[in-house]
């Protein structure tokens, strides 16, 4: 099959379709995915597709594709900021607050890409 290899920052998850090849998938377009039993996935845009991955499986690779995207901004904002200290420290001297309402104890939210160029 020559296909690609994707990379770490592919903002896409691989699926195969119920029969099918295997394909790519925003799963920010995601609206719902059901179980009937097979998996039927929902798009916004009213798109179906059934795959092969169970709804768990869809779940977890959801879940590890975001992981990738927030790992990916902490390491864009170490990268940026590499004076600030750990995300955890509270201690942020040189990163925008971009909101107020954080719980006592958590982080505060900081821009993915740098506002003081």
């Amino acid at each position: 099959m020559g296909s690609r290899a994707l990379t770490w920052m592919d903002p896409m998850i691989l699926l195969r379709r119920l029969g099918g090849p295997v394909f790519t998938l925003n799963p920010d377009l995601i609206e719902r995915a059901e179980a009937t039993p097979d998996t039927v996935v929902t798009l916004i845009g009213g798109n179906k597709y059934v795959i092969c991955e169970s709804l768990d499986e869809l779940v977890e690779l959801i879940r590890d594709y975001r992981a990738r995207i927030i790992a990916s901004a902490e390491a864009m904002t170490s990268d940026l900021y590499p004076d600030a200290g750990p995300a955890h420290s509270g201690g942020h001297p040189r990163i925008r607050v971009l909101s107020t309402a954080v719980s006592p104890g958590q982080p505060p939210v900081v821009p993915i890409r740098r506002t003081d160029a």
